[in-house]
């Protein structure tokens, strides 16, 4: 960007350039007090510059390099141009910078900060693979090599956590969660949602908590056809995550935090088998019903006097009909706003702690 001195330094009229590496200047004379003219006249350019900072912390997690342990590389050595490393690179900062999908490849390929990171001279090295390339090796990936890149990025998160924390922490706190991911055009496994209102995948995440930290780290992603059952998979990603917790922190306390949907009898066995704290958002039953109406007698006579929403929390023990044991500790959460309106909650816990406690744990 040039100021009003320099711009002595250009002719009145530029030359015309065949490059088609170098734009003609800029003039935006209607912006500003003075004149300004953009250039952009390097050969060699990309707009990731600020994708070198994800190179250091790769270079320091070696997170790419534990992605790519995993797979193995049935090609010919003779043959191979891009070791199975650097296309695990390639599409990771590729996904980083904002590049959705393989199709922007070929336009990648000869980008300086895009060989920069996948330690090629960013000028005279060779060039990035191709979107043909980058497509076979995805769809040559099976679920087995799936499920240990994802214990690989656990393990990565958890261990950088474990050196933050010096090896020590109270809890660990595991929450799942469901998001949805639009898709566009026919894209395989791709559906309508009818919650979303919108074709799309339905991605499983996991993240962890450490301690009473406000911040929530992910530690899993699983991709889910769009008509996926919120509990599908849920029970083997929480088994990854507990197991790679407990190995780099054996004496830890671990809590599980799950909705509603995810409380299926294998996952709530599960948990009781491995003695970890729970807390499961339950919706409301009409035996739920039956037992909160005593309390909601309170709670409608506290929303008449002072026209605000109340809540109350009691204990319960409630069992549903494919659970394989009762489970004691569920409290209750009942609200009713201002428009007489009631709103019913049960949180099935297995840790003693008073009711309402075990509710802000959840709303928290």
């Amino acid at each position: 960007v040039l100021s009003s001195d320099e711009l002595s330094d250009f002719p009145p009229e530029a030359p015309v350039s065949n490059d088609p590496t170098i734009a003609h200047p800029v003039i935006f004379p209607d912006l500003f007090d003075r004149p300004l003219v953009a250039t952009f006249d390097q050969p060699h350019a990309s707009s990731d510059g600020g994708a070198v900072l994800l190179k250091a912390v790769d270079r320091q997690l070696a997170l790419t390099r534990r992605l790519a342990g995993p797979l193995a590389d049935p090609r010919a050595p003779a043959r191979v141009t891009h070791t199975i490393a650097d296309l695990v690179a390639q599409r990771i900062f590729g996904l980083a910078c904002g590049y959705a999908d393989g199709n922007y490849a070929d336009r990648l390929a000869e980008d300086p900060i895009q060989k920069l990171l996948l330690d090629r001279d960013p000028i005279g090295g060779q060039a990035l693979a191709s979107q043909p390339t980058l497509s076979r090796f995805e769809n040559a990936v099976g679920p087995r090599a799936l499920y240990q890149m994802g214990r690989e990025l656990a393990a990565t998160v958890i261990a950088r956590h474990r050196q933050r924390l010096a090896g020590r922490a109270r809890r660990i706190t595991i929450d799942l969660d469901v998001t949805d991911d639009p898709t566009h055009g026919a894209q395989q496994l791709s559906f309508f949602h009818g919650h979303y209102d919108t074709w799309c995948y339905l991605p499983l995440l996991a993240f962890v908590t450490f301690n009473d930290e406000a911040d929530a780290y992910l530690c899993a992603a699983v991709l889910r056809p769009g008509n996926a059952a919120s509990a599908a998979g849920a029970e083997g990603v929480v088994r990854a995550i507990y197991t790679v917790i407990r190995s780099a922190f054996p004496h830890t306390t671990v809590r599980v935090r799950l909705d509603g949907g995810f409380a299926t009898p294998a996952l709530l066995d599960y948990l009781d088998r491995i003695g970890v704290e729970y807390v499961v958002a339950m919706a409301e039953n009409a035996v739920l019903a039956r037992r909160a109406e005593a309390q909601m007698v309170d709670v409608r006579t506290v929303v008449a006097a002072t026209g605000t929403t109340a809540h109350v929390y009691s204990d319960t023990v409630y069992a549903a009909r494919s659970w394989s044991r009762d489970r004691a500790w569920s409290p209750c959460d009942r609200s009713m706003g201002m428009r007489s309106d009631t709103w019913r909650n049960s949180m099935v816990k297995t840790f003693r702690m008073q009711p309402c406690v075990v509710g802000r744990l959840w709303h928290d």
